[in-house]
């Protein structure tokens, strides 16, 4: 070995004394929450070898998950043990939760078959599922891993929900590709987002960190496709809809319709000295 590695890997391991966590592993991340959405929704597996063996299915992630907060046993506000206790406590809410965003998916997509196709094969119905999972382990006070579930299911499905957003009952996310839904962002019930909307804030100075920086959306609103809603002091008031490749960065009242006015010009190829016609969609 030369002087100069020696000397890097010596920088290397006093860089890694400093790190203030220690932290689970990415993979076994991944591996834990797809064999949770197996325990909850059987669907996504053999059916019939998930109901023989799930009282042993369920021992076994407890113990996964136990597994999996070791490293990070110095920073939790209690033992694994007990955080995981409190966690598989709140999985009947978290299960009911869900089934109700699969109905919103069912009752609101006419491509949708059925609740089974919806949890089996929908990626916006998986990263909300994730999501939902990750924001109770930040309510339980555990770092880093509720992050990592929810960048997991951002690099399998293309949408990013921070796990720190509040997100109520119902919620609907259509395709999804290209979604971004930030940190402090509070989503009301029924609410129904498509591709490519962001909900995002206006400055992303680091002394913004503590600060509501992402919208408010109220109940019963609709955004289309690649609308931009920004700021913490931006409310989108109940029963709303904004339309496709909206900008907003400021308040509305509820039942607005918020869309882009595009004008189109109709050219004649005959009668070269006709005016025009013009459309004002």
């Amino acid at each position: 070995m030369t002087v100069a590695n020696s000397t890097f890997l010596d920088h290397l391991a006093a860089q890694r004394a400093q790190f203030r966590y220690k932290l689970p592993s990415r993979p076994e991340a991944g591996r834990f929450i797809d064999q949770l959405m197996r325990l909850l929704f059987p669907v996504t597996q053999d059916c019939q070898s998930a109901s023989q063996h799930i009282d042993e299915t369920y021992q076994r992630l407890t113990q996964q998950f136990v597994h999996l907060l070791q490293p990070l046993t110095d920073t939790l506000p209690n033992t694994p043990e007990v955080v995981t206790q409190h966690f598989f406590d709140q999985l009947p809410t978290i299960y009911d939760n869900l089934l109700l965003d699969a109905r919103a998916i069912v009752d609101n997509d006419p491509a949708a078959i059925g609740i089974e196709e919806v949890v089996a094969v929908y990626p916006g119905f998986y990263t909300i599922a994730v999501y939902r999972i990750a924001h109770e382990l930040l309510k339980l006070n555990v770092p880093l891993l509720p992050r990592m579930l929810t960048e997991y299911a951002h690099g399998l499905t293309g949408i990013d929900i921070h796990p720190g957003a509040q997100i109520g009952r119902s919620f609907f996310i259509d395709h999804g590709t290209g979604v971004v839904i930030g940190e402090t962002t509070i989503i009301g019930d029924n609410v129904k987002l498509y591709q490519g909307v962001t909900l995002g804030a206006t400055h992303v100075a680091k002394s913004m960190a503590q600060k509501k920086r992402h919208p408010t959306i109220e109940n019963n609103v609709v955004i289309y496709a690649n609308a931009t809603i920004l700021g913490g002091r931006t409310v989108v008031g109940h029963d709303s809809v904004i339309g496709g490749n909206v900008w907003l960065t400021h308040s509305v009242e509820p039942y607005s319709m918020v869309y882009n006015q595009h004008q189109t010009e109709v050219r004649l190829k005959s009668l070269e000295d006709a005016e025009p016609i013009n459309f004002v969609i």
